[in-house]
């Protein structure tokens, strides 16, 4: 190490760290804090010069400003401190590292006024909200919040010393943490210059989220020309909600407009607003097949905080428009929106009214088929609840009996129906069918058991119906038709009705002497219920026909929200019986003494039922289902069937005849279903660990894997030879696969009989390497005899850079898009994207 050379020099030297806080006195306006350093070397005083030098893993503190270089010199007399880095057999390290306040930055040497914070700074090396600049030459800090640089690189990737890619600028302007301004600036990728160049660049810099233009995505459409899609403006209005106003425009004269917000309130709610609206022109003007479309969408997202409210909560979930938007719209992708046939909202609001057993919600919903264009919204539904209560329950202890078991429940339910179509949405017509009513349901149940091992369910519900309009009924006769009028006036309706049930269980236990399977357990749950509910056909009315001299009997609320009342007495008896099988069986493990459970069979249940006031076909069909998960539960298949007792006429009308009677079998089937799943993964057929977990691995003395197999001795007493074949390269390819099965079958014994459906589908995910991907979705339809929509992903990490193909390969949704751009945000314009839509003359 060498000495100092000036006599005036104060040498100080440890074998350890050295530390000193110096507070000079000289005037408060050159100093004005603390000097807190340290040394691992020395630490030279020149006191004549007011200079010290730090050597060696320097580190310097002032104010807010944080300092660790190779060499520190503070020099007290000119306000200036000095850092560099020390050139030692590996090369120039220790680079100064320079922090003020969230601000930091590495360079090859700088020179601060810490007075006036303005600096010189050679080899910078920073960072601000993601992006890496690299400066080569020389930079000037003016003051804490402007930096000028001259040949700089801004790029986001990591990767040193060469990064994926960087632009080139000659001089800018830094405004820590709000904007770059560029001069002249040009893209390298792989060290390689582009003809991407531009004359001027800006780059925004701010932690929060910033207003700015939306560049559009070009291309080409076989049936509206070349177009320019999604370009706009991004409007950051506040902390809590943004919105962003983008366009289409295509060069037969379509276009589209779309606007979207998002918004969020900590500890309150999110949500999101999309709508979406389309003029599209097919084909051109005097042309036969030239038509013009409107398309429209609103979307609607909200959710809230759970903490926000615990007895109170609002979302809501809205999807409506065009019913042929998703299939129609030039600008819209989702695949999940345009394979389904069907548009649902719900905005929900709901209550608890703490300390009392009620609660209440308010929702207003809509649901509308895209095939057939029909819309059923409520506006709104209204439901009042209380929870059950048991008015002769003990307040302590449990139920005891039946009457401790006595239960009351209620419930408020009130609607405004809406049924429409696509044409008449939000028109006059619209609301001249709305339907409107409240019901009231009271209910009374309670348990008991019966002969010790029987539970018996009686059960009492009692319903009464408020409706504001009611049809009446008469006899034209000059028409000689029926007409009908809605009037309006308030009525109440009632009914009741009451039934019991008795259920019990049913075990059987077969076991095993021998082996690891030790029982097999099947378990019976029989029930039969009885339901009985009077006539109220006094509630009908009826007109006089002259001509048939005959009186017809109508309800006044045939069309009414809910429900007429019955005109005839029921009777009922259903019968049900589920079944269960279950295996146990002895772990391979020998300390373990427990059997494992393992299901055999989940459900095998049974339903029919038999009305014993009908004076003929008494029986109902008989319903059976029944499910099991095996390999592991990796695989799931699902069962049902529906079993009709009675034979059919020649015409197909079911007859009060039993079906074995008509010389057929004990039942005839009606339709039948089957649905099996299985998801597997490279992990479901691995028969070997990775070599990760596997410390008995040999390697050679490089550390890598052998690549040949060798004889390994064993160090034991019995000197036997193992061999151990050993791998030079682990190649170990994620993927996973779900495959779906679909059957179903219908016979209504007379015009349908066969297979109604039959379809293969499959989709997964497969990691080729650790940075590509590709997902995959298709079937096969066995009815149809074609394959099921398609599509392909591939993904590609490219570090810094993200690269996506979305391919529809064939049908009328035949589509492409490939994207390729930067990661992170800072730089998210810097991209290309190419995308195909699908030609609409296809459908």
């Amino acid at each position: 190490m060498k000495e100092p050379e000036k006599s005036d020099n104060l040498l100080v030297k440890k074998d350890s760290v050295v530390n000193d806080t110096l507070k000079i006195s000289t005037k408060k306006e050159k100093l004005e804090d603390i000097v807190t350093h340290t040394a691992d070397d020395y630490i030279s005083i020149d006191m004549k010069n007011n200079i010290t030098t730090l050597y060696n893993n320097a580190k310097l503190h002032y104010q807010d400003v944080d300092l660790e270089a190779g060499v520190i010199i503070i020099d007290f007399k000119n306000e200036l401190i000095k850092a560099r880095g020390i050139v030692d057999s590996l090369g120039y390290g220790q680079l100064p590292h320079f922090k003020q306040g969230s601000e930091e930055s590495v360079q090859d040497s700088l020179l601060v006024n810490y007075k006036t914070e303005r600096a010189l700074i050679w080899g910078l090396k920073t960072e601000q909200e993601g992006g890496i600049y690299l400066g080569s030459a020389i930079s000037k800090k003016v003051n804490d919040s402007t930096l000028y640089v001259k040949d700089i690189s801004v790029t986001t990737s990591k990767k040193e010393p060469r990064p994926d890619y960087y632009i080139d600028i000659n001089k800018a302007k830094i405004i820590p943490n709000k904007k770059i301004i560029a001069g002249w600036s040009q893209l390298y990728i792989a060290d390689v210059p582009t003809p991407a160049v531009m004359p001027f660049a800006y780059f925004p810099l701010t932690k929060t989220r910033t207003s700015g233009i939306l560049i559009p995505t070009w291309g080409e459409s076989a049936d509206r020309g070349y177009f320019l899609q999604n370009g706009g403006y991004y409007l950051a209005l506040n902390d809590y909600f943004d919105l962003t106003l983008t366009g289409d425009l295509y060069t037969n004269g379509s276009w589209g407009f779309s606007t979207g917000s998002s918004y969020k309130l900590k500890y309150k709610f999110s949500g999101s607003l999309d709508f979406n609206y389309e003029n599209n022109i097919n084909s051109l003007r005097g042309f036969d097949d030239y038509s013009k479309s409107v398309l429209y969408n609103i979307r609607w997202s909200h959710r809230q905080d759970a903490s926000a409210n615990p007895n109170a909560n609002l979302s809501a979930s809205v999807n409506l428009g065009s019913s042929t938007y998703y299939r129609e719209s030039l600008n819209e992708y989702t695949t999940n929106a345009n394979l389904n046939n069907t548009l649902s909202s719900s905005i929900s609001y709901s209550k608890r009214f703490y300390g009392t057993p009620f609660n209440m919600s308010l929702s207003a919903t809509h649901s509308q088929n895209t095939n057939t264009k029909k819309i059923n919204m409520t506006l709104p539904t209204l439901v009042l609840n209380m929870d059950r209560i048991y008015p002769f329950a003990p307040k302590n202890g449990s139920k005891k009996n039946a009457l401790h078991r006595l239960s009351l429940n209620y419930n408020l339910n009130g609607r405004y129906d809406l049924n429409t179509t696509d044409s008449e949405f939000f028109t006059k017509k619209m609301f001249e069918t709305g339907r409107k009513g409240l019901k009231h349901s009271m209910s009374l149940s309670t348990n008991m058991k019966v002969l010790s091992y029987f539970t018996l369910s009686p059960s009492a519900n009692f319903n009464e119906f408020w409706y504001f309009d009611y049809i009446s009924k008469q006899y034209d006769i000059v028409t000689d038709k029926e007409v009908k009028d809605t009037l309006q006036g308030f009525n109440a309706i009632r009914d009741f009705s009451t039934g019991m049930s008795l259920a019990t269980n049913v075990y059987g236990t077969f076991n095993f002497k021998k082996g690891r399977l030790k029982a097999i357990r099947h378990t019976i749950t029989p029930s039969i219920s009885y339901n009985y509910r009077p006539d109220f056909s006094f509630y009908d009315q009826s007109y006089y026909n002259p001509i048939k001299n005959e009186y017809v009997q109508y309800s006044p609320y045939e069309a009414a929200l809910y429900s007429s009342p019955s005109r005839s007495m029921s009777n009922n008896i259903g019968i049900s019986i589920q079944n269960n099988f279950e295996a146990k069986v002895m772990e391979k493990d020998s300390t373990k003494t427990e059997p494992k459970i393992i299901p055999l069979l989940n459900n095998l249940n049974f339903n029919t039922g038999y009305d014993i006031t009908a004076d003929s076909l008494r029986w109902s069909n008989v319903t059976m289902t029944t499910g099991i998960d095996i390999l592991k539960k990796k695989m799931r298949i699902n069962a049902n069937a529906s079993l009709d007792p009675y034979a059919i006429n020649a015409s197909g009308k079911r007859i009060d005849k039993f079906n074995i009677q008509n010389g057929g079998s004990l039942f005839r089937m009606t339709n039948a279903g089957l649905t099996m799943s299985y998801s597997m993964s490279n992990e479901t057929f691995s028969g070997e660990k990775s070599p990760n977990n596997q410390s008995s691995e040999t390697k050679n003395d490089a550390g890598i894997e052998g690549s040949d197999t060798r004889n390994i001795k064993n160090a034991s007493a019995s000197n036997e030879t193992k061999t151990k074949k050993t791998r030079l390269y682990y190649a170990d390819i994620p993927w996973t696969m779900n495959i779906s099965y679909s059957l179903q079958y219908a016979d209504n014994g007379f015009t349908q009989s066969g297979i109604s459906s039959n379809s293969l589908t499959i989709n997964g995910n497969i990691d080729l390497t650790p940075k590509w991907t590709v997902g995959y979705t298709s079937g096969y339809d066995f009815k149809r005899k074609g394959v099921t929509y398609t599509t392909l992903n591939f993904g590609r990490d490219l570090d810094s850079w993200q690269m996506t193909f979305n391919w529809v390969p064939f049908g009328y949704r035949q589509t492409y898009y490939f994207y390729i751009g930067v990661k992170s945000s800072i730089l998210s314009d810097l991209k290309y994207d190419k995308q195909s839509p699908p030609d609409r003359r296809l459908r």
